[in-house]
């Protein structure tokens, strides 16, 4: 998947009245307002309530499902390979996650830049705590996201990432 196919999406969603936030390694790159590596999936978080309109909109350009973890954690993949990584989730009347992937409310805050576009995403602070348990799985994926991401946003490391480092 492409910035170019992301932002295509994301400006589609957009105009259909679908907010979503970027989550994940084109999450990283929104927020260092550059591209670390190549990404396989666009991971994105949205209201449930949308969830419908996305999948309408989705198997218009072939889009078909391909895994579920759960009704709130589903895969939507192309004939290209492009893969959606969907985080679905329910928000009170007071602005609280109530239900389904339970993102902490002020991990939706983020703004990052992909191609020139600005983008909903995950906060930073929030990005490196999402990405710091994975360190010993995928060390070459997440330690320079987590490194740079500390640096540019002035985050202190996480424990696991300098548990891992020693």
């Amino acid at each position: 998947m492409t910035q170019k196919d992301v932002i295509d999406l994301y400006k589609e969603l957009e105009n259909a009245g679908i907010k979503i936030w970027i989550d994940g390694g084109f999450c990283v790159d929104a927020l260092l307002e550059k591209q670390l590596r190549p990404h396989n999936d666009l991971d994105i978080a949205i209201q449930w309530k949308d969830v419908s309109k996305l999948r309408e909109i989705l198997e218009k350009q072939r889009y078909r499902q391909i895994r579920e973890d759960s009704k709130w954690n589903f895969v939507l993949g192309d004939e290209n390979g492009h893969e959606i990584d969907v985080h679905a989730f329910v928000y009170n009347e007071n602005g609280k996650i109530v239900d389904g992937i339970m993102y902490p409310a002020e991990s939706l805050s983020g703004n990052g830049v992909i191609e020139g576009q600005s983008v909903n995403c995950i906060s930073p602070k929030f990005m490196v705590e999402f990405l710091a348990p994975w360190i010993s799985k995928w060390p070459d994926k997440y330690l320079p996201a987590i490194s740079m991401l500390c640096e540019k946003f002035k985050i202190e490391l996480p424990k696991e990432y300098i548990e891992y480092k020693k």
